[in-house]
C-alpha cells in the first residue's frame, strides 16, 4: 500500500499544489519598515472618499436626501476601495 502511494499521489494533493500555486505574492506597501497589504490601503482611502462626500454633501445642504446613511456610505466607501483595487493592482 505505501509503496503504491508514492508512485501515484493522491488526486488531492496534486489538485492542492495546482491550486495553493498562485497564492505566492501578495501586493503589499512597505511603509516605515513594516509591509501592509494593498487591501488595507485601499480600504482607507475609500473611507477617505467616503467622509469627504459626507462632508461636501453637508455643505451643500444635499446630505437630507440621502435618507438610509449608514448604508449608503460604507456601500460608497467599498465602491471606492473596490474600484481602486481594480485600477491599481489588476
Amino acid at each position: 500500500m505505501e509503496t503504491r502511494l508514492r508512485r501515484n499521489p493522491p488526486k488531492c494533493i496534486v489538485l492542492a499544489c495546482l491550486f495553493l500555486t498562485s497564492c505566492g505574492r501578495a501586493p503589499s506597501f512597505n511603509v516605515l519598515g513594516s509591509y501592509f497589504p494593498a487591501w488595507l490601503l485601499c480600504i482607507l482611502a475609500g473611507i477617505a472618499g467616503a467622509s469627504i462626500a459626507s462632508s461636501i454633501l453637508s455643505r451643500l445642504g444635499m446630505q437630507s436626501l440621502i435618507r438610509w446613511t449608514i448604508l449608503v456610505y460604507p456601500c460608497l466607501a467599498a465602491s471606492i476601495a473596490f474600484t481602486l483595487w481594480l485600477l491599481l493592482f489588476s
